[in-house]
């Protein structure tokens, strides 16, 4: 089961900045309603496009994330451990989205090229990538500017200032990154201030020893 939803979140976050950035020129806007948009961006930083350390540190950060969390996820299964599946299924959503990033970093760089707009980037350039193995561009496309306002006057260090919500652009990987985490932390944080108990005698949690 978990191996399935890693690679479908994968599958679908590839396929879906595949075609954005085969369709869509760097900074090309959608308008898809009044609160979503497409927005092709890219960055060099975490989910969210946030911008955190150099680009080489950061993909080897996340490799080492991704086979950490990996490792966890088959240590539980492998010792039977008596976790519920709703938190496996939130570490294969988290596992996913970091390597779905992990896979724009390693090759986008090398399979795309970067054309200036209005053109749309080629995938396999005659000429060659953008960029080096592992120093490709995060590509980031959902767009939910829901609401804005400017706060009042009188308000310490804000006063006055522009506000909208929700202002970062994302994509699939981040969005199963963030609800992974969320989900964990609502509903499964036990498994992550108490060790988690192991089944020795082989059999699944709930279920009774066979004679």
């Amino acid at each position: 089961m978990t191996a399935a939803i890693i690679a479908a979140v994968i599958i679908i976050d590839q396929i879906i900045k595949f075609w954005v950035k085969t369709h869509f020129y760097l900074g090309e806007s959608v308008t898809v309603t009044s609160w979503f948009k497409l927005l092709f961006i890219e960055n060099n930083g975490m989910a969210f496009g946030m911008e955190i350390g150099s680009k080489l540190f950061l993909t080897l950060f996340r490799l080492l994330a991704v086979g950490a969390l990996i490792w966890y996820i088959s240590r539980l299964i492998r010792r039977n451990a008596d976790v519920s599946t709703g938190y496996l299924v939130c570490l294969s959503l988290i596992t996913a989205g970091a390597a779905g990033n992990i896979f724009d970093c390693v090759f986008y760089g090398v399979i795309f090229n970067n054309p200036m707009p209005p053109e749309v980037a080629t995938l396999f350039p005659a000429d060659g990538g953008y960029a080096s193995l592992f120093h490709g561009k995060v590509v980031d496309m959902f767009y939910f500017p829901l609401f804005s306002f400017y706060w009042p006057d009188w308000m310490p260090f804000v006063g006055g200032e522009y506000f909208l919500f929700f202002q970062p652009v994302f994509n699939f990987a981040d969005a199963a990154i963030s609800v992974g985490i969320i989900v964990t932390l609502i509903f499964y944080s036990r498994f992550l201030s108490s060790p988690v108990k192991e089944h020795a005698d082989g059999n699944t949690p709930g279920e009774d020893k066979k004679e």
